[in-house]
C-alpha cells in the first residue's frame, strides 16, 4: 500500500566485556548459529583494533560498492569492519558541500581549511558515526540480526552514553524552537546550518531510540571465569540498567572441561592444577550467578586451540551458548545445569516516571515480568500526603556494584544519575519538575528518589 510504513523487524545484539579475540569468535559462532537457522545476518566490528579479520583468518580489502566494505563469508552471513576515519571523511565532505552550496553568502567557516582526520580528535565523534551507521544497516530491513563486536567494556560505555550527551549538548547550546525559527527566517546562512544540525540530531536520535529499544537491541557480556573479570562485569551489569539497554545474558568463555575423578594412584601436579583451577572456575561462576539471579549465565567450553576460519568458527556455532530455556544451558560440552532465570521489567525509553497512585504506598514494579535482563522503568508514585505536604517517590532499578560511586544532581528538569562510572541524564515527569529533592537510598538493588513539593512552583 503507498504511503504504508514498513514494519523494521531488523534486531541488534551488542557482544562487550572481556575476551579480546575469544569475543570476536563468540560473536561470529553466534552469528553463523542464526544464519545456519535460515536468518540473515550481517557482523559489524566496531573495535577499531579489527579482531574480526582475524578471527575469520582473511583481511577485509574495503572495496566500494553498493554498501562499502560488506562480504558475503557464507549463505547467510556477511561480515564488516567499520573504518571509522573513512566514515567521518565521507559524512564531511557530504556537510562541507552542503553548507557550500550558497557561494554567495559568507558561513563563517572555512571548511576547507580542516583535514577530517584532524576531526578524530573530537570525544565520540567516530563512535557516533559508526553508531549512525548501524542504525541506518538495522532501518533499511536487509539482515533479520546484526551481531556487533564491540570495543573493550570501557570505550563501549562511553559509546552507548555518546548519544544523550551529544543530544543534551546540542539542546543546550541551539535550542529546538530555536533552530526551527532559523530553519524558516530569511538569514540563508542560519537556514542551512540549522538544516544540517537538524540532520545530526535527527540521525543521533534514531540511534539512541535503538539502543533503547528492549524488543530490538541487547546485550551480550561476554567474561571469563575470574575474579577480577566477574567484578568488572558487576559494574558493567550496573552500567546496563542505567543506560536502559538490555542485558540478554552473561557469557563465561574459556571454562575448562571436566576431568574424570582421580584414581588411587598419585596425581601429578599438572593433574592436581587443573582440578584446582576448574573448581576455582565453577566457584566463580556459582558466584556470579548469585549476585545477578535475574540474568542468565551461560558457560562457553574451552575449545583448546584458538577456532580460526571458517570451518572452526562454524564447528564451535554448534556448542557456542545460544540460548537461555528455562532450566538448561546450552554449555559447550560441560553439561551444566544454570538456576532459572529470574524476572525483569521494560527498560525506561521515557521520562522517569509516570504518576500513580497506591493506597498502601508499596513499591510494586509496574512491568510486571518480563524477559530476563530488562531493567523495570522508573516509576513515580505519591507515597503520602497531599498538595504542598505530599511526598513523591521515583524509583529506578540500579543494582549499584560500588554505592561509593552513586552520585545525584539536579539540572533545570532533568535529574542526573551516576553510578560506577557511567552517568545518565533523566528527564523528570512533569510532577516532580515542580518539586524538590527531598532524600534519596539504595533499596535492595533500586535506587528511591523522594520529591517534596516547591512551594514557589506548585499550583495553588
Amino acid at each position: 500500500m503507498p504511503g504504508r510504513t514498513r514494519r523494521v523487524r531488523t534486531r541488534v545484539e551488542l557482544f562487550v566485556g572481556k575476551g579480546g579475540v575469544g569475543k570476536t569468535t563468540l560473536a561470529c559462532a553466534q552469528a553463523m548459529g542464526y544464519a545456519r537457522e535460515g536468518q540473515r545476518v550481517l557482523v559489524a566490528s566496531l573495535d577499531q583494533a579489527h579482531s574480526l579479520g582475524d578471527a575469520l583468518g582473511f583481511r577485509f580489502a574495503h572495496d566500494p560498492g553498493a554498501v562499502p566494505g560488506i562480504i558475503r563469508v557464507v549463505p547467510g552471513l556477511d561480515v564488516i569492519e567499520l573504518d571509522s576515519l573513512a566514515l567521518l571523511e565521507d559524512r564531511f565532505r557530504e556537510i562541507a558541500d552542503v553548507l557550500a552550496a550558497d557561494p554567495g553568502h559568507d558561513h563563517g567557516l572555512d571548511l576547507g581549511a580542516l583535514d577530517p582526520a584532524e576531526l578524530t580528535g573530537l570525544p565520540g565523534v567516530q563512535e557516533l558515526l559508526m553508531l549512525v551507521e548501524i542504525t541506518q544497516y538495522a532501518a533499511d530491513d536487509d539482515w533479520d540480526v546484526i551481531v556487533l563486536d564491540c570495543p573493550p567494556t570501557a570505550d563501549m560505555l562511553r559509546i552507548l552514553t555518546a548519544p544523550d550527551t551529544l543530544l543534551g549538548y546540542l539542546d543546550r547550546i541551539w535550542p529546538p524552537h530555536q533552530r526551527m525559527m532559523s530553519a524558516i527566517g530569511t538569514d540563508l546562512r542560519r537556514a542551512v546550518l540549522a538544516a544540517t544540525m537538524q540532520r545530526i540530531v535527527a540521525a543521533v536520535t534514531e540511534v539512541r531510540d535503538l539502543l533503547a529499544d528492549p524488543e530490538r537491541t541487547s546485550a551480550r557480556l561476554i567474561t571469563l571465569a575470574e575474579r577480577v573479570a566477574v567484578a568488572e562485569s558487576a559494574r558493567v551489569r550496573s552500567a546496563t540498567a542505567l543506560l536502559g539497554l538490555r542485558l540478554q545474558a552473561v557469557v563465561v568463555n574459556k571454562v575448562l572441561p571436566e576431568v574424570p575423578p582421580p584414581g588411587p594412584e598419585p596425581q601429578h601436579p599438572a593433574v592436581r592444577w587443573y582440578s584446582h583451577r576448574y573448581a576455582e572456575q565453577w566457584d566463580v561462576i556459582a558466584g556470579l550467578r548469585r549476585s545477578m539471579p535475574e540474568i542468565p549465565v551461560l558457560v562457553a567450553g574451552h575449545t583448546g586451540a584458538e577456532p580460526v576460519g571458517i570451518g572452526p568458527l562454524a564447528g564451535l556455532s554448534c556448542v557456542v551458548p545460544a540460548r537461555y530455556s528455562g532450566d538448561l544451558v546450552l554449555a559447550g560440552g560441560t553439561g551444566d545445569r544454570a538456576p532459572a532465570g529470574g524476572t525483569g521489567a521494560v527498560s525506561d525509553t521515557g521520562h522517569a516516571g509516570a504518576v500513580r497512585r497506591d493506597s498502601n504506598a508499596a513499591m510494586r514494579d509496574d512491568a510486571g515480568s518480563a524477559a530476563a535482563g530488562q531493567a523495570a522503568a522508573p516509576a513515580v508514585r505519591l507515597e503520602s500526603g497531599t498538595g504542598l505536604h505530599s511526598v513523591y517517590a521515583l524509583r529506578i532499578q540500579l543494582p549499584v556494584a560500588d554505592p561509593a560511586t552513586l552520585r545525584l544532581g539536579r539540572v533545570e528538569d532533568d535529574l542526573i544519575v551516576g553510578a560506577d562510572g557511567v552517568r545518565r541524564r533523566l528527564r523528570l515527569a512533569p510532577v516532580l519538575r515542580r518539586c524538590t529533592v527531598s532524600t534519596a537510598e539504595l533499596d535492595n538493588g533500586y535506587l528511591v528518589v523522594r520529591f517534596r513539593p516547591d512551594p514557589q512552583e506548585w499550583p495553588r
